[in-house]
């Protein structure tokens, strides 16, 4: 069984149509890169996968499962999170509150026991502030736990976005731009963390990407879309060479 297969999906904004036809699977744990010129439809296929959107046609399959058209909570319950291009944390809650929250989904009590905070209710806070704590200190953020993003650099910023996403645990994690905004030295160490956490948290990673050095130096595999359509998809090396990518990018195939 497949861990994402996706056939034939087509999303449309009134007249326009952003995505159309699009289809990819993920075998295992691969790390694949989506790329395109602006406006391609990259992240509307995010965002139908992690049902923000739901898909005019098509099908997506998620361990088993379809997930056409569920709420956003539900698929990420599956495992399926997510990063966005504008980094989008509350700046005003502490680090290690911005790891918590996302942990909603499981709770394990009820409002009764937040009410009366009772042995669930402590035990199970701790379980997950217990978690939060471990997540922070593998991704070196623990000394940041009591700080507010917004006065955090934002390279480290964009490290506690993936951190967030990392807490839920999930089997399939979506990258959109993870290097927009970063300096050449932040950059870097974009590329190290993520090569790590592929292979210490054993999961599959999708990523949108502007930096071709980013893309190609991670990706084991990349499908290029265009005016929402595949136009190619293959190794690294099979894209850089590709003719059609190339127009697409610089406008004429002979440069």
């Amino acid at each position: 069984m497949s861990l994402l297969k996706i056939n034939g999906l087509t999303h449309q904004f009134g007249g326009l149509t952003a995505v159309s036809d699009f289809s990819t699977e993920f075998h295992g744990n691969e790390l694949m890169g989506l790329i395109g010129p602006n406006g391609a439809g990259k992240t509307t296929v995010f965002n139908i996968i992690s049902g923000f959107y739901k898909p005019t046609e098509g099908k997506i399959m998620f361990k088993g499962h379809s997930i056409s058209g569920m709420k956003p909570h539900s698929v990420t319950s599956l495992g399926v999170a997510r990063t966005f291009q504008n980094i989008r944390l509350w700046h005003d809650m502490s680090l290690l509150d911005n790891i918590l929250i996302s942990q909603h989904y499981n709770l394990g009590y009820n409002l009764f026991d937040l009410f009366v905070r009772n042995r669930r209710y402590m035990d199970n806070e701790k379980r997950m502030k217990s978690i939060a704590i471990k997540l922070l200190e593998q991704l070196d953020l623990v000394q940041f736990i009591d700080e507010q993003p917004k006065n955090l650099p934002y390279g480290i910023q964009r490290k506690i976005e993936i951190a967030r996403a990392l807490s839920v645990k999930p089997s399939l994690l979506l990258l959109d731009e993870p290097a927009a905004g970063l300096n050449s030295s932040d950059v870097q160490e974009l590329i190290k963390l993520i090569r790590w956490i592929h292979k210490e948290f054993d999961i599959a990673i999708w990523m949108i990407e502007h930096q071709m050095a980013v893309v190609m130096s991670l990706c084991s595999w990349i499908q290029v879309i265009d005016f929402g359509k595949t136009i190619a998809q293959g190794t690294p090396e099979e894209i850089q060479n590709n003719p059609a990518v190339i127009k697409a990018y610089l406008g004429d195939d002979k440069i």
